[in-house]
């Protein structure tokens, strides 16, 4: 399976629905080139505003966009998007419920040798509490397009976690995202194990692992966090144990 950063896709995507629908803008904090917003930035250069290194304003920014009628998406690394600018996504984005996207890459511990202060695994903790947030951690590079495209149609705020390194392209173009659902991907009765984000591959790779062992696992994508999908892990829950990843 060829390997492709959910990062990657992400830039692709914003230069492809930038064709579609104008009211899309796209802001950076002086990280364009790790977040891929480049990509978008050559294609639309009078849609794309370099904030500069201040999260927080970036976070303003957009929200001051939104109110005029443009779909912004403010990219920055997760830990700065999450962490730095967190009073401003919360009072000026989604209290008031505004047509924000906030695509955040190098999240969780994918930055690795950037050190601990770069790696942000509080991220979904903090979106998920949120009031208006959806929280959509796509699973890899096909998923991602699909995402972006979803999120661009949803009206309020949308917090979308993408990751640096390159990862197994499980999905083909017909494979369907739909906000607020899960997809089992494999049926199993012994265990589920229910996976998010760049660890749904590895979840693929344990579901063989222990098949040769005779345990037969679910593995279930939750790639929308919030709403999850409730119906789907009720499901899961028939299995003697629930391990999440």
């Amino acid at each position: 399976m060829p390997k492709i950063a959910t990062r990657e896709a992400y830039g692709e995507a914003l230069a492809e629905i930038g064709e579609k629908i104008k009211e899309i803008v796209v802001l950076d904090a002086d990280l364009s080139k790790s977040t891929k917003t480049s990509v978008f930035a050559k294609k639309f250069p009078e849609r794309f505003f370099n904030i500069g290194i201040a999260e927080q304003n970036l976070m303003g920014v957009a929200a001051g966009l939104a109110t005029c009628g443009k779909i912004p998406f403010a990219s920055t690394f997760a830990v700065f998007a999450t962490g730095r600018a967190f009073e401003q996504i919360r009072n000026s984005i989604c209290y008031p419920k505004l047509n924000v996207k906030i695509a955040a890459s190098h999240a969780g511990l994918t930055v690795g040798e950037d050190g601990a202060t770069h790696q942000s695994i509080e991220d979904i903790a903090l979106m998920r509490t949120l009031p208006n947030m959806v929280v959509i951690n796509p699973a890899d590079a096909v998923e991602t397009k699909k995402a972006i495209y979803a999120a661009a149609m949803h009206y309020g705020p949308v917090y979308i976690r993408l990751g640096r390194h390159p990862v197994d392209v499980m999905f083909d173009e017909n494979y369907e995202f739909q906000l607020g659902k899960g997809v089992m991907l494999r049926e199993g009765k012994d265990v589920a194990i229910i996976a998010t984000g760049v660890m749904v591959a590895e979840a693929l790779k344990a579901h063989e692992e222990l098949k040769k062992e005779d345990i037969h696992a679910m593995v279930v994508n939750i790639s929308t966090i919030k709403p999850i999908d409730k119906e789907l892990l009720l499901k899961a829950a028939d299995c003697k144990a629930i391990i999440t990843v």
